[in-house]
């Protein structure tokens, strides 16, 4: 079962920027094939960060206005939202441990913040 929520512009807003914790949203579509190289790095970052950190998937095909009004132009973008503002951004299919790092340094950031 996937550990990740799917995202439209219809609930973009509260799952996203009302969540009390920090959200990763995968911009992606069917046809990308880096975006499907990513799908199974992004369910195990859901698993792994489980209760410290959302995970999200956005089809931009399907939703194009949180793309459009996030200025995503390239896919597979990742944006990393705490406290409902994008803090962290990663464009293209990147290693797992690239993409942990990232979350990490972003998420000992609010720790201790």
């Amino acid at each position: 079962m996937s550990r990740t929520i799917q995202l439209t512009d219809s609930n973009f807003e509260e799952e996203v920027f009302e969540a009390k914790l920090p959200v990763l949203v995968d911009f992606w579509a069917d046809w990308c094939g880096p975006c499907r190289m990513m799908g199974p790095v992004i369910e195990e970052i859901a698993e792994e960060f489980e209760g410290q950190l959302k995970v999200g998937k956005l089809n931009v095909d399907e939703n194009p206005g949180a793309a459009s009004y996030h200025g995503i132009r390239s896919i597979p973008t990742l944006l990393l939202f705490k406290a409902g503002k994008p803090v962290e951004e990663v464009i293209g299919a990147v290693p797992k441990e690239q993409l942990v790092g990232v979350i990490s340094r972003a998420l000992k950031v609010r720790l201790s913040a």
